[in-house]
């Protein structure tokens, strides 16, 4: 992460200018856009942001490929399969979208989106999906059912709950969404 080099100046006796006092506030701002603490540690708040931003993704993805299963008159697997597919684009193309806006060439967005989301990704699918797999009566609910959405929303909030300490855990080694919040200012 580049920040611009910040001239110090003595600013005693000017009015509306505390000297250097507030440069531990200053020095917290900076802190605060890497979202890292003093001791290099990943602060919860961050981790969720990018597990939600994940899960977002996921979620799309998931019910659009359940949708479309359930339209084409597929079957649970062939349905599962196309809503994970689903899932990873999705939640590539939010990352991919946030870069690509920063003015990154699509290659190297490309690059950061899969190194940004594909655990995060992975994990949320193994979870949800797996969830939905084990409920008893899940897996043939229909969209129409009070008893599918129920499922699925308790599948993708154990899947952040999950997520996120993986999240936590790959933005404290640069890697996840540390490497995307790069491309963000």
């Amino acid at each position: 992460m580049q920040h611009e080099a910040h001239t110090h100046h003595d600013h005693t006796g000017h009015e509306g200018h505390a000297g250097h006092e507030n440069h531990a506030e200053h020095q917290g701002h900076h802190e605060h856009h890497g979202h890292h603490q003093a001791d290099g540690k990943v602060s919860w708040a961050m981790a969720a942001k990018a597990t939600l931003h994940c899960l977002t993704g996921c979620a799309i993805g998931e019910i659009l490929g359940m949708v479309i299963g359930t339209a084409l008159g597929w079957g649970n697997m062939q349905t599962m399969i196309l809503a994970i597919i689903l899932a990873f684009f999705f939640g590539y193309a939010l990352t991919l979208r946030g870069i690509l806006s920063a003015g990154v060439d699509f290659k190297t967005a490309f690059k950061v989106a899969l190194a940004a989301d594909t655990l995060s990704i992975a994990v949320m699918e193994i979870i949800d999906n797996g969830i939905i797999a084990l409920w008893p009566g899940a897996m043939d609910a229909h969209l129409d059912e009070p008893f599918f959405w129920i499922v699925l929303a308790i599948a993708l909030a154990a899947a952040f709950v999950i997520t996120t300490p993986v999240n936590k855990w790959m933005i404290g080694r640069g890697k996840g969404h540390a490497v995307v919040h790069q491309y963000h200012h």
